[in-house]
């Protein structure tokens, strides 16, 4: 057994069990057979969030220590962790605080480096290109040697998202811990679902899903969000991380780790800071239903209710 912050991972059979911890519900990923594992561990770090930059940096330090402490190979912060997000939170016309954001993102680069721990911040930066723009609403990606690979920038902006953030135009992958894993950021995600398919395009099978659900009475809607992250997993046969932001009396959608068969892997309280620390295992992501490959897709389907012998003349057809 190898135990985690709030979950319990049985090597064996890449099964998480709830603990005893009143914070974590996880749910058991079940599988046809033994498969040898590619396991990776990864982190969300739900974190309370303000428009106070030294408070959210100090939130910021101290899960990324605690994430250390715990083996993650990659951890994910919440949309706007470290200025906070322009909507309700921060100020909307405030100007972005580079200096400031330029020590903190080489600081988290530093920690990153000597942990060995790759980083996915949600921040912001500002559009070079014109100095008087709105900025854009970034997550910057940190490699396990310390590195800034790069940046992705919300491609879709609610209309609140537009008051304060200009949009991005591409979605981009990174190569963490040596694997291609895809970052986008909260509605561009959860309500378009070809920007986590580019990513699947581009060779992610795993992607994290920074977001920010915090501040509107909005509690309706929390089904709805996670049905749609699993929907990212299933409909990619992939990995799909989602983080969000923790705030009273509203936090409308858990940060939630979904295995690529759409079944729920481990996830987080409602309104609770805490880091949730997940092994998954990569060699399940097969990217079968992106793909449409008939047999892989019968295998997460069916599973062991259908032979193939069933369904084998319609195979042989497309041979």
């Amino acid at each position: 057994m190898r135990e985690a912050v709030r979950c319990i991972v049985d090597e064996g059979h890449g099964i998480i069990t709830p603990t005893t911890l009143r914070s974590t519900r996880a749910w058991e990923t079940t599988q046809n057979e033994v498969r040898t594992m590619a396991t990776l561990r990864i982190g969300l770090a739900q974190t309370r969030q303000t428009g106070e930059f030294d408070a959210n940096a100090e939130t910021i330090l101290r899960f990324l220590d605690q994430a250390a402490g715990e083996g993650v190979q990659i951890l994910c912060f919440p949309e706007a962790q470290t200025v906070g997000y322009r909507v309700d939170i921060a100020d909307t016309d405030a100007p972005v605080p580079t200096e400031k954001l330029k020590r903190l993102h080489e600081e988290v680069a530093k920690r990153c480096g000597n942990f060995g721990m790759a980083c996915i911040l949600g921040t912001e930066t500002p559009v070079l290109s014109d100095p008087h723009a709105k900025p854009y609403n970034s997550a910057l990606v940190i490699d396990e040697q310390g590195q800034i690979l790069g940046v992705h920038h919300k491609t879709k902006l609610t209309p609140l998202d537009a008051l304060a953030y200009s949009p991005g135009n591409s979605i981009e992958t990174f190569d963490l811990c040596g694997e291609c894993v895809g970052v986008v950021i909260c509605f561009e995600a959860f309500r378009f679902a070809e920007t986590t398919a580019e990513c699947v395009r581009q060779g992610a099978r795993l992607v994290f899903h920074p977001q920010n659900n915090t501040t509107r009475a909005n509690d309706w809607k929390i089904p709805i969000h996670h049905a749609l992250i699993t929907t990212r997993a299933a409909e990619n046969t992939i990995w799909f991380a989602s983080c969000n932001a923790c705030l009273d009396p509203h936090q409308n959608s858990r940060s939630m780790v979904v295995a690529p068969d759409g079944r729920l892997h481990a996830q987080t309280e409602l309104r609770h800071e805490e880091l949730l620390v997940a092994d998954i295992d990569l060699s399940l992501a097969t990217q079968a239903m992106y793909r449409f490959d008939m047999e892989d897709c019968a295998k997460i389907l069916f599973a062991d209710t259908v032979r193939r012998d069933e369904f084998a003349s319609i195979l042989a057809k497309g041979e």
